[in-house]
């Protein structure tokens, strides 16, 4: 059966690993790395304050990617120690 992506997933394909960082039909982009903009480029584009260098992977190529694990699944300790603030409502819901 061939591996079906998820936003999040941290995945191995050819020789790169990275987090799915997007996912279609057609294509999904394995965030190689994440850097922080310049001073001077930020200024041009306050927007985004990182700069994130992805890659392409096509559906037909997906039976070569390897699942790794799932960044969400990494934090479920976060989670469960997580203590909202009193007379707030949860934020995880």
């Amino acid at each position: 059966m061939m591996y079906s992506p998820k936003v999040d997933d941290y995945v191995r394909w050819r020789n790169l690993e990275g987090w799915v960082y997007f996912v279609d039909r057609e294509y999904i982009t394995i965030e190689l790395s994440v850097k922080d903009k310049s001073e001077e480029s930020y200024k041009d584009s306050p927007i985004h304050k990182k700069i994130h260098s992805l890659i392409v992977c096509q559906h037909c190529y997906w039976d070569q990617v390897e699942y790794i694990r799932h960044r969400r699944k990494d934090e479920m300790n976060f989670i469960d120690d997580y203590k909202s603030q009193p007379f707030r409502d949860s934020d995880l819901y």
